[in-house]
């Protein structure tokens, strides 16, 4: 998998951890209800989760989901700590318990669809994406949307993932990442044109990194037009010497 490839997909985990994990390490106090002891034992869970002890984490989770069981989190959670055991039926079932108590919340809606494009369930998967870009309140609906795309990449479905990345930039046309995805999509398909648009969309807007550099210049050299190419060959080469495609540039002449 790419580095950029569900590099969207760790935001949904991100999502659904942060600000819920505490230093706690102790058992509820006796006085503590029953949402107090379900709250704790969750933090406790995605903890380990987030530490790679999985089994404490589903020991956990599971008895936060059993004093509370509509605690949708606890549920996603404990999805991704059965991915990590290598147990994809009740990793299965933790999601669809999930999707079945919050069905309109777009992050289960985005974990469900992750998890389903890691099992090669694509028609299920866009099904979910397009749940949760869908949602009203889903502010960020181009990252979704990307995320998809780059599902679709993995099947590989190249006119699928173009419909997904073209509509995370009708919701936000300087998406970066959609730009970038659109731009190396039509240089696959050689469509040099098109990618050289993309990929000067995505420079307007971000700071070029040597990769970047290094693909505007193979663009401009398969266009034929070496003074382009020269020149993003030198800005990479005073920028960035130390790089990996500074030195590929300088190799290859």
């Amino acid at each position: 998998m790419k580095k950029s490839e569900l590099l969207v997909v760790l935001l949904c985990i991100g999502t659904l951890l942060s600000a819920c994990v505490s230093t706690t390490t102790g058992t509820p106090a006796p006085e503590a209800n029953e949402a107090d002891a379900s709250e704790l034992n969750y933090q406790l869970g995605a903890r380990y989760y987030q530490n790679g002890r999985y089994e404490l984490a589903r020991d956990r989770l599971m008895l936060a989901i059993e004093l509370d069981p509509k605690m949708v989190v606890a549920y996603t959670t404990l999805g991704m700590t059965y991915e990590a055991l290598d147990n994809p039926r009740l990793a299965t079932e933790a999601y669809e318990n999930a999707v079945r108590i919050a069905p309109r919340d777009f992050d289960v809606n985005n974990a469900y669809a992750v998890y389903l494009c890691k099992a090669r369930d694509y028609e299920g998967s866009s099904k979910y994406f397009m749940r949760a870009a869908d949602h009203p309140e889903n502010d960020n609906a181009e990252r979704t949307l990307t995320n998809a795309g780059l599902c679709m990449l993995n099947k590989p479905d190249m006119a699928e993932a173009e419909r997904f990345f073209r509509a995370a930039l009708e919701r936000r046309s300087s998406y970066g990442e959609a730009l970038l995805q659109m731009c190396l999509l039509k240089y696959k398909q050689q469509d040099f044109m098109s990618a050289r648009a993309f990929l000067q969309r995505f420079m307007s807007s971000a700071k070029p990194t040597p990769g970047v550099l290094f693909l505007a210049a193979e663009i401009e050299g398969k266009l034929g037009n070496e003074r382009g190419r020269s020149e993003f060959v030198d800005q990479l080469i005073s920028e960035f010497p130390e790089s990996p495609e500074a030195r590929k540039a300088l190799s290859s002449g």
